[in-house]
């Protein structure tokens, strides 16, 4: 039997160690059919997206030709290759995790993550090339795409970009101004973006960005205008999260009886249950990590924890006041409490989060559908009908 994949993030390790996989890979040949090569994805907390993308770094690696049978063999994709499977070096930055106390730690701990991601896609490919910690965040990228250009002629670099924007959601909750002050004013990180984008000019043939919420965006436009953002897309609703279909197919694997899924169905379906990224999408989805987090404690305690959410989940929803001090409207309140009423509301979703503006009613609504406080439960006269998911969240607000 294979083992419950919770807590899991590493696809490499998943396969090798015996642990269980819900098969997404389908989605890299949605992705790789896509007009749009430079790609921006964002989920709620806890929705697989660690594991998405190590799973896309994995399959594009050029080093894991070797592997590319005991890694998708049993997949999808690796029934149904596609012309791009392991023909890039990958590079992949993940800035989950920056300190955030000032915004000189904040930019500290943005070129640390440049500088360790840099130096290991140096040690891995074998290129010649001397990370200068005396350069900036931008001045290391920038050099590094100099030297792999000179150095490997015609080869190409994926990028993927992980937690995008944490250390904007952490400035964003808790010190607006320092927020504003270091993605809108300061030149470091549009400066980093700009360097990736030009970036595409030449060695950069593909990126994967994800992250929570579009709040930086706006703010990196000048520099960074290229991405497509898919969010919203009904084709990728199912992508990250598990449907119900997937849902039985995991405890299946856990040699679950079905008189037993009849009977923890329902309590995963009223806490966990309910997410809907897209409008025309007819699929609800499951949180992923609330689902393994319930049934490794279902299988371990051999009965129903007492106990139906994780503490990481409850420290990374535990914002929501928060959110509540960026509107300036007097009826922010007021929002929340028809929300809390299970009347819904109806509201066009923010596509941009721009923080030298005002932060609206309609941005007070977006944000909280992109945090997974909201979800789109159907179509209102032409906008989303906006509803909290399920019980869990419920119980935050």
């Amino acid at each position: 039997m294979k083992k419950l994949p919770y807590g899991i993030s590493d696809y490499e390790r998943l396969v090798e160690d015996n642990y269980f996989y819900i098969d997404k890979t389908k989605y890299i040949e949605k992705l790789e059919n896509l007009s749009a090569p430079y790609i921006m994805f964002l989920r709620p907390r806890k929705f697989g997206k660690t594991l998405f993308t190590s799973t896309l770094e994995n399959y594009y690696d050029i080093k894991k030709k070797d592997k590319f049978e005991s890694l998708y063999g049993e997949n999808y994709i690796g029934k149904n290759p596609t012309k791009l499977k392991n023909s890039y070096h990958i590079l992949k930055f993940n800035f989950s995790g920056i300190d955030t106390t000032t915004e000189e730690t904040t930019i500290k701990g943005f070129k640390e993550e440049v500088s360790i991601s840099i130096g290991k896609f140096v040690a891995k490919y074998g290129l010649d090339f001397y990370c200068n910690q005396e350069l900036t965040a931008e001045g290391l990228f920038s050099s590094l795409i100099e030297a792999f250009k000179n150095q490997r002629i015609g080869e190409k670099i994926y990028v993927i970009i992980d937690e995008y924007d944490y250390f904007a959601n952490e400035l964003l909750n808790f010190r607006t101004d320092q927020f504003k002050s270091l993605v809108s004013k300061n030149e470091k990180i549009r400066k980093w973006y700009e360097i990736l984008k030009r970036g595409t000019e030449s060695v950069v043939n593909r990126i994967f960005i994800t992250g929570v919420a579009p709040i930086t965006l706006d703010s990196l436009t000048s520099g960074f205008n290229i991405s497509k953002d898919i969010t919203l897309d009904a084709e990728f609703n199912e992508m990250m999260g598990f449907t119900k279909k997937e849902l039985i197919e995991l405890m299946d694997s856990q040699q679950i009886s079905k008189e037993n899924q009849e009977m923890i169905l329902p309590i995963m379906k009223e806490n966990y249950d309910g997410y809907k990224f897209s409008i025309d999408s007819k699929e609800q989805m499951y949180n992923s990590n609330m689902c393994l987090y319930f049934l490794s404690d279902y299988i371990g305690l051999g009965k129903i924890p007492n106990r139906l959410v994780d503490v990481n989940i409850a420290s990374d929803y535990s914002k929501l006041g928060k959110m509540l001090t960026l509107c300036k409207s007097d009826k922010a309140l007021e929002i929340i409490k028809d929300i809390v009423s299970g009347n819904g509301i109806s509201s066009e979703i923010t596509e941009k989060f721009n923080p030298a503006m005002d932060f609206t009613e309609k941005d007070l609504i977006s944000m909280l559908f992109y945090l997974g406080y909201l979800t789109i439960v159907k179509e209102d006269f032409g906008y989303p009908l906006l509803a909290i998911p399920n019980k869990v969240m419920k119980e935050f607000y």
